[in-house]
């Protein structure tokens, strides 16, 4: 029976992204962005489950791809989509012979998002010197740089939070940054703990206590420093991978 419990996870972060995109498409990104975190934490106690009970299965793994492709590249994408579609007053059937720039990026721009997180976890599949670090930014990441820009907005007072949010070219340009990131063969690392000594886990120590401290002091306002933290700290302490 507890061979069935870290799919069972899983399928919780799967639901939780399908959740997410019903609120997004309805247009309520704040409670999609909720539903997103929890699909965040589903992810994390899949795997922590299966390692503990020891219940790997290739089953799961194809499981584990699947739901993050829903949870961290299309819920995150959908989202973007109703912030462009917001700025733009661009809908889907607009386009065609009287399509617009501004319908065009409206649908292209997540679309991107969503193909390159597929094209992200495909690659991490079949690539095994990422199982302790990653190359490339870590869908989850991607996810988190979306939804805490929703959170940013709706739970703080920062006025430069809505004039980004007010931007098409500003909300692209990360959309298309953090599609990239997701790509690229840059080393970054991951959260996996193997022991508490320090001078091996220097950076993700470094990492927590800058986001607990962030969050303390900024508030919610503070979660929009967080992707830029982990992509600092995985320059400074580049993290060992297998060739």
């Amino acid at each position: 029976m507890t061979k069935h419990i870290p799919n069972f996870i899983t399928s919780l972060n799967l639901a939780s992204g399908f959740i997410a995109i019903v609120y997004a498409v309805n247009g309520d990104p704040t409670t999609a962005s909720w539903f997103i975190l929890a699909a965040m934490v589903f992810d994390f106690f899949d795997g922590f489950s299966a390692r503990l009970l020891k219940a790997f299965s290739p089953i799961g793994g194809e499981l584990d791809s699947l739901a993050d492709v829903v949870s961290f590249g299309v819920a995150p994408a959908v989202v973007i989509y109703t912030i462009l579609s917001s700025i733009t007053g661009a809908k889907v059937f607009s386009l065609g012979l009287t399509a617009t720039l501004g319908s065009i990026i409206t649908l292209a721009v997540p679309a991107i998002m969503a193909i390159f997180t597929a094209l992200r976890l495909a690659k991490f599949n079949i690539d095994d010197s990422q199982k302790e670090s990653f190359k490339g930014l870590a869908s989850p990441a991607s996810a988190m740089a979306v939804i805490t820009l929703i959170l940013a907005q709706r739970y703080s007072d920062y006025k430069f939070v809505d004039l980004f949010m007010g931007s098409l070219w500003a909300v692209s340009l990360l959309s298309i940054c953090l599609s990239l990131l997701m790509v690229c063969g840059i080393p970054m690392i991951s959260l996996k703990f193997h022991n508490l000594r320090f001078k091996e886990n220097a950076g993700r120590f470094i990492l927590i206590f800058l986001v607990i401290a962030d969050l303390a002091i900024l508030g919610m306002g503070g979660a929009l420093l967080i992707i830029p933290f982990y992509l600092i700290i995985s320059l400074i302490f580049p993290p060992k991978t297998i060739q």
